[in-house]
C-alpha cells in the first residue's frame, strides 16, 4: 500500500505569491502531482500546548496557470509532529518573530524539516559567508563609524548592505571621498540599528549576480541576474533580468567547498550568490530562482528537490513510500 506523504508548509499567505516566479509554488505543485497532501500555515499561528507544537491552518490544492490558483479547505488545528515534512518557506525579515518560530520548530520530533530550523537560526545569510574567508570579497561587519570610513578609504568603492535585509533592500554603493558620497555613507550607516556589511565593490556585477541552487549540498542549477542599466542590485525583486548561465569562473570550487558544510548543517535547499569570483551570500531561509532556471534550461529543479527529500525518509526509521 502506498504511503500518503503529508507536508506542512510554513510560508507567507498564499494570496501574496506570484505563481510565475515563486519557488515555493512550483515545489508544492510538484508535491501535489506526486499525490502528497499539502497543509499551509503561518508562523504566528503556532502554539505550544501540552508539550506539543500545534498550529492553525488549512489543507490546500493548487491549480497551474489560473487566476484563482489555490483552494483551501476548512481551517483546522493540527499537531505538526504528525507530518512527514515541514517546509520553512516564509520570507524574511529575519527578526525575533522569525527566530521564535525556529525555536518552536526545533522542539518537534518526527518530521523532516527543510531547512533545519537551528541551522537557519545559526547561519545568518550574510554572516555565514565568513566561514569561507578565501571565497569572499574584502568585507567588514560593524556599526562603528570609524571602522566604516577606514575600510572605505582603503577600497574607494564600497557596497553597504543591511545585515538582515533581503531582496536588494537598502543596498547602496559609495564611490570616492567627495563630501556628498561620505554623507551618503554616513546616512546609510545610521539608518540601521544593527551592524551593517561593507564590502569592496565588485565591478563584475555588470555581468550579473549568479544565483546557484544547491540541493542536499549538490549543484542543481543556476541563473545570472543582470542588473538594469545604471543599477547595482540584480535581485529579481529589484528588476534583475534572468539570463542563462552554467557554472563559470570559480563556481565549481565554491560549490565543492560549501557542499560538505551545507550537508553537515542540514541546509537542504540553499541559494548562494556569486559575483565574479566571489561568494557574497548563502541564502537559507527561502531561496528563490528555480522557476527562472527551469525556463532557461528546460529542467525541473522541483523534481530533484522531492527525489532527494523523499530519499531522506529512507535514511531514518520510517519506510520509503512505495
Amino acid at each position: 500500500m502506498k504511503k500518503l506523504i503529508r507536508i506542512a508548509v510554513q510560508m507567507d499567505p498564499l494570496e501574496s505569491i506570484n505563481i510565475k516566479t515563486d519557488s515555493t509554488y512550483i515545489i508544492c505543485l510538484e508535491a501535489q502531482k506526486r499525490g502528497y497532501k499539502l497543509f499551509h500555515y503561518l508562523a504566528q499561528d503556532m502554539s505550544i500546548k501540552k508539550n506539543k507544537i500545534y498550529t492553525q491552518g488549512s489543507y490546500f490544492n493548487l491549480f497551474p496557470n489560473q487566476k484563482k490558483f489555490f483552494k483551501k479547505k476548512n481551517e483546522q488545528e493540527v499537531i505538526l509532529s504528525s507530518f512527514d515534512f515541514i517546509l520553512i518557506r516564509q520570507d524574511p525579515p529575519f527578526n525575533m518573530n522569525y527566530i521564535t518560530s525556529t525555536y518552536f520548530l526545533e522542539m518537534i520530533k518526527g518530521p523532516i524539516i527543510l531547512n533545519d530550523p537551528k541551522s537557519i537560526r545559526d547561519n545568518s545569510e550574510k554572516l555565514s559567508i565568513l566561514n569561507f574567508k578565501n571565497l569572499i570579497p574584502p568585507t567588514i561587519i560593524t556599526k562603528n563609524l570609524g571602522e566604516c570610513f577606514r575600510f572605505h578609504k582603503i577600497h574607494k568603492n564600497t557596497i553597504i548592505k543591511p545585515l538582515y535585509g533581503n531582496g536588494g533592500e537598502g543596498i547602496k554603493k559609495v564611490s570616492g571621498e567627495k563630501q556628498s558620497e561620505l554623507n551618503k555613507f554616513y546616512n546609510s550607516i545610521n539608518k540601521f540599528d544593527q551592524p551593517i556589511i561593507i564590502q569592496k565593490f565588485l565591478p563584475d556585477i555588470k555581468f550579473g549576480d549568479r544565483r546557484i541552487i544547491l540541493i542536499d549540498g549538490n549543484y542543481a542549477g543556476s541563473v545570472a541576474r543582470i542588473p538594469k542599466r545604471g543599477k547595482i542590485t540584480a535581485n529579481f525583486h529589484t528588476g534583475g533580468i534572468a539570463k542563462k548561465t552554467d557554472l563559470i569562473k570559480r563556481d565549481k570550487k565554491i560549490c565543492k567547498v560549501l557542499g560538505p558544510f551545507l550537508k553537515k548543517n542540514k541546509l537542504f535547499f540553499t541559494g548562494i550568490d556569486v559575483i565574479g569570483n566571489y561568494l557574497t551570500e548563502i541564502n537559507v531561509t527561502s531561496p528563490t530562482g528555480i522557476q527562472e532556471i527551469n525556463r532557461l534550461n528546460n529542467c525541473s529543479i522541483e523534481k530533484i528537490f522531492w527525489d532527494k527529500a523523499i530519499a531522506m525518509l529512507g535514511r531514518g526509521n520510517r519506510p520509503l513510500p512505495i
